[in-house]
């Protein structure tokens, strides 16, 4: 294995590194494929008594892809000597190009649900299994599930839960997101969906999802040397969600329903891979498994923005991920260092080893003891594939 022997080595490294880092800020993913008009459409679609095709719209493109694409492939990455740390930086490099080719097709159909293919991936045959064996169990849980907090109540939530971090954040509200909150890495920002309802167990989801996991890598990779900590791994999606999900299961907020939802979703990918319609997978999601209609919509509209999303099914595979990595005595601070994948663990020990990496600043205080008290989740994830 080859070793970083040169300043200059450590400089073409710091270079290539603050070049991508410019041009990446340029696409992120969740600033485009969120569809403008939700409601109107789900207005449509429960109307036509489930049969209309939603014409989701999206906000325009800022940036030229061919030019982007251009300037990634056009970085020297043979001036890095170090094998596994300039293999990173061409996963890299790759990662954003289909992440461009994501962006440039929303809205296109099947050739947008191809490039999200290439990205995210697709459910396995363990994956739909996994799933499947999930909605076996009762959903019924002793949680506080009653949507009545608006989202003042919520702001107010968060900011008092954030105090045990130390970092600032902001906070804003939306109409046209298409989960009840999301992180925007390059902003710091956690987005709030305007007008929605949240139970109590939703708020202790979010904030340890959230606040908890997605927050504390932002901030942690704004921390650490390199950028890359910062703008992502390659396939780091699966290990950022399956660390939040896990955050959940360890602060005991993690439900038979949450966990009930992930497998839905899971499902609903399959079905895209099966050439279902919008309106067949909702038809299977609350005629076939008997999901309350705006679930339904809400997982069906996930699945199907774009034109076919599937990044939705690693929440699930994530979670049995980390699970099953946490359960082996290994340290999760090292997933928490930023925006980082498990299977780069040896390369992120050598950045550790050389000093191009630090440990993380903050960590999740979910993970600090398992406070789960629902054998029936610790016995379904034990039993994972």
């Amino acid at each position: 294995m080859s070793q970083i022997k040169t300043t200059l080595e450590f400089q073409n490294i710091f270079d290539i590194d603050s070049n991508l880092d410019r041009l990446v800020k340029n696409i992120e993913l969740l600033n485009y494929i969120n569809p403008l008009n939700i409601a109107a459409e789900k207005k449509k679609f429960f109307t036509s008594k489930y049969t209309y095709e939603p014409e989701f719209k999206y906000r325009k493109i800022k940036f030229n892809g061919y030019k982007l694409h251009r300037l990634f492939f056009s970085q020297r990455l043979e001036r890095i000597e170090d094998d596994d740390i300039r293999q990173l930086y061409e996963d890299i490099i790759y990662e954003y190009s289909g992440l461009i080719e994501c962006i440039e097709t929303i809205g296109q159909g099947r050739k947008f649900y191809f490039n999200s293919l290439k990205s995210f991936g697709t459910p396995t045959e363990n994956d739909i299994d996994n799933a499947k064996f999930i909605l076996r169990f009762d959903p019924n849980d002793d949680a506080d599930l009653e949507p009545i907090h608006d989202t003042d109540y919520a702001i107010n939530y968060f900011e008092n839960y954030a105090k045990r971090y130390d970092f600032k954040y902001n906070l804003k509200t939306s109409n046209n997101i298409s989960a009840a909150a999301m992180v925007l890495n390059n902003t710091q920002t956690l987005v709030l969906k305007k007008n929605h309802k949240f139970s109590k167990n939703q708020l202790q989801v979010l904030a340890n999802h959230e606040i908890g996991v997605h927050m504390v890598t932002t901030f942690n990779g704004l921390s650490q040397p390199l950028k890359l900590f910062s703008n992502g791994f390659p396939n780091n999606v699966e290990t950022q969600e399956g660390l939040a999900v896990y955050a959940e299961y360890m602060s005991d907020s993690l439900t038979m329903d949450r966990l009930r939802e992930l497998s839905f979703r899971v499902i609903a990918a399959d079905s895209l891979s099966k050439g279902y319609s919008f309106a067949d997978t909702f038809d299977l999601l609350h005629r076939n498994h008997k999901l309350e209609r705006n679930k339904a919509f809400s997982i069906t509209q996930r699945i199907h923005r774009g034109g076919g999303f599937t990044k939705d099914f690693l929440y699930l595979t994530g979670l049995r991920n980390v699970y099953q990595y946490a359960k082996k005595g290994n340290d999760l601070g090292k997933l928490l260092m930023g925006k980082v994948s498990m299977s780069y663990e040896p390369t992120i020990e050598k950045l550790l080893d050389v000093g191009l990496a630090i440990n993380p600043i903050h960590y999740t205080d979910a993970y600090e003891q398992n406070n789960n008290s629902n054998p029936n989740l610790d016995f379904i994830l034990n039993s994972l594939k």
